[in-house]
């Protein structure tokens, strides 16, 4: 027997998911939260085999840091990221807090359970319509820290840019010209494989730029 805690700050949606669950003899919910919090305080209680995590909770604690808590808490536990976002910043920030799954909330009922059994049995589970070979390259970039990835100054010019500030008003501020920001800015892009300034700012956001 699985157990599985599901945590979703939507009634409606937590509802539905044990409801899709409880069809599956081998796996017992033991519960579910609605905020990071609550979601804690029930791992630690309840022990879960693998806890289905919503990404965003605009309450308290996100994902994320729950994720972060809860496999310090709860040694033994495996953490499926639950989310709709399949951008590829959050995909690196659930890398970076090791989260053992990633599975989109369009997914088929039964892609939910076969992500759980195989988390539970040591696998890795990230489904996010990325070609195998680009997911294994987000995974062997895990192990360099933020810094190493952005230099300083690429770092300011994202926070600047997550800001509001245009590539003028950065230049201003840092004493490069605007050019210079914009070549700063394709050179990030690249490093990141970000396509659009919406990616950059999700990326800084989640990287706690700012």
């Amino acid at each position: 027997m699985i157990k599985v805690l599901v945590v979703d700050d939507h009634v409606l949606i937590r509802k539905g998911i044990i409801l899709l669950l409880e069809n599956y003899r081998d796996i017992q919910v033991v519960g579910e939260a609605g905020d990071g919090e609550e979601a804690i305080q029930l791992a630690v209680q309840t022990q879960p085999d693998v806890v289905l995590m919503d990404i965003s909770i605009p309450n308290g604690l996100d994902g994320f840091t729950a994720t972060q808590e809860i496999m310090k808490q709860v040694s033994h536990v495996k953490i499926i990221l639950l989310t709709m976002h399949n951008e590829i910043v959050y995909i690196q920030k659930g890398i970076e807090v090791n989260a053992h799954g990633y599975l989109l909330k369009n997914s088929q009922g039964n892609e939910l359970y076969d992500a759980i059994k195989s988390v539970h049995n040591g696998k890795r589970y990230y489904s996010v319509g990325l070609p195998e070979e680009q997911l294994e390259k987000l995974f062997k970039q895990k192990g360099k820290e933020k810094g190493e990835l952005l230099t300083v100054r690429e770092q300011e010019i994202v926070r600047l840019t997550i800001l509001g500030f245009t590539n003028v008003q950065i230049g201003k501020k840092l004493f490069i010209s605007s050019k210079t920001v914009e070549n700063h800015k394709a050179n990030i892009m690249q490093k990141l494989e970000l396509k659009d300034k919406s990616e950059l700012i999700q990326y800084g956001l989640a990287n706690k730029y700012v």
